[in-house]
């Protein structure tokens, strides 16, 4: 008899839903997006109605539809969700008010209650758990930040200040299981919208990152892993968890006992591709349509004709200001007629790369580490323009993975664990994250890099003291 696990990636633009056989091959595939948020005032960033739920539900439909197995052979399912988001719950887990999104400033700060009905708060993991197996029951390594959890013991902290800073009391919160342990088996309701078998176990993964991180097969301390996703960040794993530290910060990881190390981050990251493609219009989408491309593809296809420094475009990604900086504003300089559009999308590219290798740099200085190799995850990893960038930027050899969805891939690894499929998580690895090609960096290209560093690091010291200027002006 053959087995399958479902991995499922509940992410910040859609949710993908993989089928894996017991190999770790991808047997089906199912996608469903997510609108856009309601923001109704300044700082409040909400998931409308029930569109969390509803977009993994069809997204299930969807893989199953796809799927031409055997659904009485899927033997566990593996839950991973959007992190830093908080939904409020009645007593009986329905919602009792939108789910704030990890954008949302309501989740940095102490919980205060909105609605007579709350009953409890939990993450959007937690949420969707008791939607698929009517447990309020939730994974321990997707809490961190504005929650009484003591991340050394990987469990609810025993002081009772911590449960006062937070706004939170013991009884609003669910139980915690760990990584790879079983959080309780699909209902018949669940069963019914999700088109998965009633009765499958459900089980605990992590914070979406370190979902990712383990489908990414990062396992030791020498490779560095590139999340290009709309929000961009660099990670490393370790043993220990880092107190303390300015140039990375610590998460719990995909593994219990193990910990996720991860550097600053460009929030819009690969966003930036996505608005730039949108500026172009309808005239170059109908130009790309006709040759058989995406925009993106087109574009990049006419950007490996562009030197590596974009004939002099320099950009620098922070479209969004950091707390630290409020009149920070992203900037494209270097314009002297020579460039185009293709100029423009290289340029935007090399910034991302650039950005993250300077961020990066600083984590390993601080882990004392040097990192060997990059592996690429997310939708910019689809990109060979963008993986070149990568390789050539940090002068390390590129790796990309087969399949789809990492996250979908880790928590498919953390089921395959659950329900006895693979002995280990690292047998997990081996299995399921399998390399699909390497990029070497073209030396050249490194060396301009390498001397272009030196400017790109002095650049936001410059105009940042031209944005505070016009912002006082014009706001």
């Amino acid at each position: 008899m053959t087995s399958y696990v479902v991995g499922i990636d509940n992410g910040s633009q859609s949710s993908k839903v993989t089928v894996y056989d017991g190999n770790g091959r991808t047997c089906a595939v199912g996608r469903a997006p997510l609108p856009a948020n309601d923001t109704p005032r300044p700082g409040v960033v909400e998931y409308p109605d029930d569109v969390l739920w509803e977009s993994i539900a069809d997204a299930c439909r969807l893989a199953m539809a796809d799927f031409d197995g055997d659904p009485h052979e899927i033997v566990g399912i593996g839950l991973c969700t959007i992190r830093f988001c908080r939904a409020v719950l009645r007593a009986d887990g329905s919602l009792a008010q939108p789910v704030q999104s990890w954008m949302d400033e309501r989740v940095g700060r102490p919980y205060r209650a909105e609605t007579i009905d709350a009953a409890y708060v939990t993450t959007s993991s937690g949420y969707i758990t008791h939607r698929m197996t009517g447990n309020f029951t939730d994974t321990v390594a997707n809490y961190q930040g504005m929650w009484p959890i003591d991340a050394a013991a990987w469990a609810w902290s025993s002081h009772e200040q911590d449960f006062q800073r937070t706004g939170m009391s013991r009884d609003m919160l669910f139980d915690l299981a760990m990584p790879g342990e079983v959080l309780g088996t699909l209902t018949s309701g669940a069963a019914a919208v999700t088109s998965l078998p009633q009765g499958v176990p459900v089980v605990a993964t992590a914070n979406d990152k370190a979902v990712e991180a383990l489908g990414a097969g990062l396992r030791d301390p020498g490779t560095l892993l590139l999340s290009l996703g709309t929000y961009i960040a660099g990670m490393s794993v370790g043993d220990a968890g880092r107190t303390g530290t300015t140039s990375f910060w610590t998460n719990f990881g995909s593994e219990p006992g193990k910990h996720l190390y991860e550097s600053g981050g460009i929030r819009r990251g690969m966003w930036t591709v996505s608005w730039f493609r949108d500026l172009l219009g309808e005239g170059t989408a109908r130009e790309a349509e006709a040759r058989g491309d995406t925009v993106e593809e087109m574009l990049g296809r006419e950007a490996l004709g562009v030197p590596a420094g974009s004939d002099g475009l320099l950009t620098v990604p922070d479209w969004l200001a950091p707390p630290e900086a409020p009149a920070r504003r992203g900037s494209i300089l270097g314009f002297d007629g020579r460039q185009g559009r293709a100029h423009l999308f290289r340029s935007i590219l090399e910034g991302i790369a650039m950005t993250m290798k300077e961020r990066t740099d600083e984590m390993a200085d601080e882990l004392g580490t040097t990192f060997e190799r990059v592996v690429v995850t997310g939708g910019g990893a689809s990109s060979d323009l963008m993986t070149q960038i990568v390789a050539d930027v940090f002068g390390l050899e590129c790796v990309r993975l087969d399949g789809g969805s990492s996250a979908g891939r880790g928590a498919a690894i953390c089921a395959a664990v659950a329900t006895g499929l693979v002995p280990t998580f690292h047998e997990g690895v081996d299995r399921f994250a399998v390399v699909k090609d390497r990029t070497a960096p073209i030396s050249g290209n490194t060396r301009i890099y390498q001397e272009l560093a030196e400017v790109y690091r002095d650049v936001r010291s410059t105009t940042d003291q031209i944005y505070r200027r016009s912002r006082a002006i014009l706001g």
